[in-house]
């Protein structure tokens, strides 16, 4: 009879307002797997997190007064959105893993923050209790402490790999790396259930801020030793256990509109990196321990060195005059900004009667999806894109295939080479094709730092400068044929 007394109107209103915020969540995601509802997807999955933050501070209640320090909330409200919308309108595609890093990481922080104030005041509670009802922590205690856990590490992880991703801090390969990694989480999960089993005292909070600094101790030797070849698969891993890390709060809370956030980011970004590890033709695991990129040798020298060029004449040429054309873009083509100029030379062969099209590795760039944002940034029309398997299945058929910034996810080192880092990597095999031409600066190796035999191969042609500039000239090339 007392639940149905506090089950008040203000109640009410914030229970609807949460269902709301996680129908919208659940449509705005929806909404996502389409270039063309993207952009309505962001808006209404935000439209849903602004709800529940309004119905928040207007209707939430904690026995039975009103929600406090609204100047507060509403301050840190605007130097948030300012941060968010400044960043957005100021960060560089080319930027946009190391913001996505950071912004995961900050969710993390989030949610570990939340455990930290959480957990003495349950513990202070506890300890007032009679024993032996206050012998353990119970659910609410898994929450706070998987909460800390998994936020601790995703913020501590995701700050690595945003110094990783903008070239402030490099690799420490280690085999005994595997060791420390697997030491640190068996010892996170036996002090979390030595948290959970013993008495709770009033006070004593050092067992908890101990815990905190060990997760994020792990969070640093997990992706320290992980190449930047493998970034896209962290990042999607990280994001996850930021998902699962919210949902912690979710549960904590009661909060349904956290929880089901927490739940649409944990179950996608795990999705999304059992596809991508199986893009790279890794386990799980070795995320976990983090074992990608430790292995051992750089690669295998290619045997022949002749390197053969071709001019731009030559190569408007040979486009104007094939039929069928495969674009692999990588993340060379972000750098130089020329996903524009690209489509531009799409859109003049396609006006020549050449079907053109773009080969999508699922890890090409520094985060998942990085090529796809890029091209449709260009207006690159979605159905252009093509994935690679499906790609590879073409290939035969090709008359050129087009290596714009792209590196280590065309080598066929991965194919071909025992020894090299990425074998057993699928590629997009750009070698089944006729021709190759790669566009590159230089002849140095990609973000997994191994010679690529491709730019040996007598079937490819170097054409040498920056994409941008190249490309600018090329399109003028063949405008005058």
């Amino acid at each position: 009879m007392e639940t149905i007394q506090t089950f008040t109107s203000e109640l009410s209103i914030l229970e609807i307002s949460y269902l709301v915020a996680s129908v919208l969540f659940i449509l705005g995601l929806k909404k996502l797997s389409h270039p063309a509802t993207a952009r309505a997807g962001n808006l209404w999955a935000a439209a849903g997190m602004g709800a529940a933050i309004l119905f928040t501070i207007l209707f939430h209640q904690k026995d039975g007064q009103p929600i406090g320090n609204i100047l507060w909330i509403v301050v840190a409200l605007a130097i948030g959105s300012f941060i968010g919308w400044y960043a957005s309108v100021k960060v560089k595609m080319t930027a946009m893993p190391q913001m996505v890093s950071i912004f995961n990481g900050m969710g993390g922080a989030c949610a570990a923050l939340i455990s930290l104030m959480e957990f003495p005041k349950m513990q202070d509670h506890l300890a007032s209790l009679p024993v032996p009802a206050a012998n353990m922590l119970g659910g609410e205690g898994i929450a706070i402490l998987l909460g800390l856990m998994i936020g601790g590490v995703s913020f501590a992880g995701s700050m690595i790999a945003f110094g990783k991703l903008d070239g402030r801090i490099g690799d420490i390969k280690h085999p005994i790396l595997r060791v420390v990694n697997l030491s640190f989480l068996v010892v996170l999960l036996v002090a979390l259930f030595v948290i959970l089993f013993m008495e709770p005292v009033a006070g004593n909070n050092l067992p908890i801020y101990l815990f905190a600094i060990a997760a994020l101790i792990y969070g640093v030797t997990f992706v320290m030793p992980i190449g930047g070849a493998d970034m896209p698969v962290v990042i999607s891993l990280l994001n996850s256990f930021t998902g699962v890390a919210a949902a912690m709060g979710g549960f904590l809370y009661g909060n349904q509109a956290m929880l089901t956030g927490g739940i649409l980011v944990g179950s996608s970004g795990t999705i999304l990196t059992i596809l991508m590890c199986k893009a790279m033709n890794r386990s799980l695991m070795n995320v976990i321990i983090g074992a990608f990129g430790v292995a051992g040798a750089a690669g295998t020298e290619a045997e022949d060195k002749t390197v053969k060029e071709i001019s731009l004449s030559d190569a408007a040429v040979l486009l104007s005059y094939s039929q069928k054309i495969f674009i692999v873009p990588g993340y060379g083509l972000a750098v130089a900004q020329a996903q524009h100029l690209c489509h531009e030379l799409d859109n003049l062969l396609a006006g020549k009667g050449v079907e053109v099209k773009y080969a999508i590795h699922p890890v090409a760039g520094r985060m998942p999806g990085h090529m796809n944002v890029l091209l449709a940034e260009a207006d690159v029309p979605y159905e252009k894109l093509v994935e690679m398997e499906d790609a590879n299945n073409e290939m035969g058929n090709t008359d050129v295939v087009i290596v714009i910034g792209a590196n280590d996810v065309v080598n066929p080192a991965a194919e071909d080479d025992p020894s090299s880092p990425i074998y057993g990597m699928p590629i997009i095999k750009a070698l089944d094709a006729k021709n190759v031409i790669v566009m590159k600066r230089s002849m140095a190796a990609g973000y997994a730092a191994i010679p690529n035999n491709l730019f040996y191969h007598p079937k490819n042609r170097m054409l040498f400068g920056d994409a941008k500039a190249t490309l600018q000239k090329l399109v003028a090339e063949i405008k005058s044929l």
